[in-house]
């Protein structure tokens, strides 16, 4: 009886195991096979250009955009801390920071505070999150722009939620215009799927 139940235990160890690396070799074949694009974002330009404000304005863009493509299996975030006008973006410029990282899109956003009353700057909590996609020879791919104000945001609560709302809907524009003007000529998911649906639950409408 014991060595039966030893055999019947050694047996179960092994079917786990087998199973297990199964699933593992699996999953990293699955890895290998699949296509994982870098895409850089440089710093927000902020406006209005006030230096104390610029930090906590980075601060806030990076963590949602971290929590909106942290789940994401196809894309790698890669943040560049510098600084590139939103409205006069170089060609050769991202061309190069391509190049010297490996990045196949790169993308230059831009955050705007509105004004509030007379006088000196005085902050609303809405914000425009507007963004720029470019690929790896720096030609312009996309851009978009969301307005927190007229998506009806909530006009209590804090900047900081109110860029996190703003980014992630300038992402989810940002999808639909490459999936629209690019995809069409494609019968699977291609390099321009920058957030496919089946990894990110907010482009399912």
């Amino acid at each position: 009886m014991k060595n039966l139940y030893f055999v019947k235990n050694t047996f179960t160890v092994l079917f786990l195991l087998t199973g297990y690396y199964t699933v593992l070799a699996q999953s990293v074949s699955e890895t290998k096979g699949r296509k994982i694009s870098k895409v850089l974002y440089f710093n927000p330009e902020v406006f209005p250009d006030i230096n104390e404000i610029k930090e906590p304005t980075y601060t806030a863009f990076f963590s949602a955009l971290s929590d909106e493509l942290s789940n994401s299996k196809n894309t790698e975030l890669l943040r560049v801390d510098y600084n590139i006008p939103f409205d006069t973006v170089e060609k050769a410029l991202i061309l190069e920071f391509c190049i010297n990282n490996n990045a196949q899109f790169a993308v230059v956003p831009k955050v705007k505070y509105f004004k509030v009353g007379f006088g000196k700057y005085v902050f609303s909590n809405q914000v425009i999150i507007s963004m720029k996609i470019f690929n790896a020879t720096g030609d312009l791919l996309a851009e978009t722009s969301y307005d927190t104000y007229r998506k009806k945001g909530r006009m209590l609560g804090s900047a900081e939620n109110s860029i996190k709302i703003g980014t992630f809907g300038a992402l989810k524009a940002l999808n639909k215009i490459l999936r629209k003007k690019y995809r069409s000529g494609y019968t699977t998911v291609n390099e321009y799927e920058m957030f496919p649906a089946e990894q990110f639950s907010f482009i399912a409408n």
